[in-house]
Formats: structure tokens, C-alpha cells, sequence
């Protein structure tokens, strides 16, 4: 379905909008595709690790892969798989292939607004960064299982992902209200043009799809006394506040929080992040 035919037909309630992405195919980026292509016209390259670095990258095809497994779950299965690369050992790189394909493209999907495709790829990008910092603290703390918390701060933001592709639109008016009146909270704008805020549609589609349950905690907000999901939402906020430059007003108490998770000074951690941002910048301009 085109998405024309989308922005025309779409659901007008939460319950309506879990059930149409229930039954349409998730997009992935485009450099998902072209990268899992590549790997498998290379058979010595191909590998559960190759596949697995690139799905990695990607938050949408990572759901895909997610969901499909916990659909087709065997009754014996005891444990609930979040590692990528377990589940394409599990699986089979081939199954992989036959069963998941990498299509549609999410930069085909919003109706080829330029604007939508734009906001669509820095929410991605965010989620990259906030997988980032989520691994990076995760390591430092010594948490043995640092791919779930990853894989956490990653899918945090999905709904909004997916509203892009699938809700340009509407999308769209929201950040207008927002620019229009700064003071008004993302959640109330959802509200407005959605008829729900975005955090219940992901809550309701990690139910529905039966993603697994220690991917549920990890994502949620109301946790955040546990130090893994103080992890997420701190690496989360970060990533969504340094988008706007490392300047933003909100910046401080994020350096206050990931300071009192990693046991430093609030000094240390401005510091180093300012760092990483700065290596960030220099390995991206051209030599």
C-alpha cells in the first residue's frame, strides 16, 4: 500500500492503528537493505555476526526480527531471545532471508515528502546514538548482559518511527503545533492530532507482538529507579537533547543523572560526552 493510500485510509483510534501495523509490513532504511545484499552475494563474508552488525544498526529491522521470533516461538523455548545474533544462530542466516525480507524502505514510505523522510531519519539517527550510550554505560557498569539494555534504548522510540512512515501527516502537524507554541508538551500535541500520545500506541504494539518481557521493563519510563532502565531513559534523553546542540538548556541535568549512574561528577561526565561528541564530529569531516 502506498503511503497516499495510507494517509487516506488511516486508522483513527489507538486500537485501529495496532491492528493496521499488525498487518502491514515494517520498513527498514535503505542501507539496511543494501548492506544485508551485499553480504549475501559474498557466501565467505555471510555469517549470523555479519548479519547480526548490520540488523543491529537498524531499530526497524530489529523489531522485524524481534517479532517474527517471539510469532514463531517454539513451545519448548523456555527463554526469551533479545541478542540478535542468538536468534539468527537460532533461526538460520538463510531462514533469515527467506522469511524476513528487507522491504519495504522506510525512506519510500512518507508519500515522498522530503520533510516527513527527513524527521523519519533523525529519529533513527537518535535511536543510534542513544543505542550508543546505552551500551557504552552498560559496559562500564559491568552489566554482563549490555545487548539487552542496547536493544532497549534502541526500540525506545519506535511508535514515533513508525508515525513517520506511516502518518507523515499528521506527524507533521504535530511538529508545527509544537514550533507554533513551544510551551506545548509533545504529549498533549499527540493527543490533539492522534487521539493518544505515541508512548501508548509502543506500549500497546509491544504487547500485541508479544516482544519480549524484559524488552518491556527496560522501556519503561516508570522503572527508572532500576539502574538498566535508568540506563535507557538516561541515554534516551541524551540523545534527543544534545540533537538540538550541545547547548540545550536540558543538558545539565542529564549530565547530573549520568553522573550519578556511573558514580562520577556531573564535571566528568560533561566532559567526557563533550569529548565523544567532538571525535564524533572530527572522524565525520572530510580529510
Amino acid at each position: 500500500m502506498s503511503g497516499d493510500a495510507v494517509q487516506q485510509q488511516k486508522p483513527q483510534s489507538l486500537n485501529g492503528w495496532v491492528a493496521y501495523l499488525g498487518h502491514t509490513e515494517i520498513p527498514v532504511l535503505k542501507q539496511t537493505a543494501r548492506d544485508l545484499a551485499a553480504l549475501r552475494e559474498n557466501p565467505e563474508r555471510l555469517s549470523a555476526r555479519g548479519v547480526a552488525g548490520v540488523v543491529a544498526r537498524d531499530p526497524v529491522m530489529t523489531v522485524k526480527l524481534l517479532r517474527y521470533l517471539q510469532q514463531h516461538k517454539h513451545r519448548r523455548q523456555e527463554h526469551e531471545v533479545m541478542q540478535i545474533e542468538q536468534a539468527l544462530l537460532m533461526m538460520g542466516v538463510e531462514a533469515f532471508f527467506v522469511k524476513i525480507a528487507p522491504e519495504p524502505l522506510a525512506e519510500d514510505m512518507p508519500r515522498g515528502d522530503l520533510a516527513a523522510l527527513i524527521h523519519l531519519l533523525h529519529v533513527v539517527r537518535r535511536a543510534q546514538r542513544a543505542s550508543s550510550y546505552a551500551l557504552d554505560w552498560a559496559v562500564r557498569l559491568r552489566d554482563l548482559h549490555f545487548e539487552e539494555v542496547r536493544i532497549a534504548a534502541l526500540l525506545h522510540d519506535l511508535a514515533e518511527m513508525l508515525m513517520w512512515c506511516f502518518a507523515p501527516d499528521d506527524m507533521l502537524k504535530i511538529l508545527s503545533m509544537q514550533q507554533q507554541d513551544k510551551s506545548l508538551r509533545s504529549q498533549a500535541a499527540q493527543e490533539q492530532v492522534l487521539g493518544f500520545p505515541l508512548a501508548a500506541l509502543q506500549s500497546a504494539l509491544a504487547r500485541e507482538w508479544n516482544l519480549p518481557k524484559l524488552l518491556l521493563a527496560l522501556m519503561d519510563s516508570a522503572r527508572a529507579s532500576e539502574q538498566r532502565v535508568r540506563n535507557v531513559v538516561l541515554a534516551v534523553n541524551l540523545a534527543r537533547h544534545s540533537a538540538n546542540g550541545w547547548d540545550d538548556a536540558a543538558l545539565p541535568d542529564d549530565y547530573q543523572g549520568i553522573a550519578e549512574l556511573l558514580h562520577i561528577k556531573p564535571e566528568e561526565a560533561m566532559v567526557m560526552l563533550e569529548a565523544e561528541a567532538g571525535l564524533l564530529c572530527d572522524l565525520g569531516k572530510p580529510h
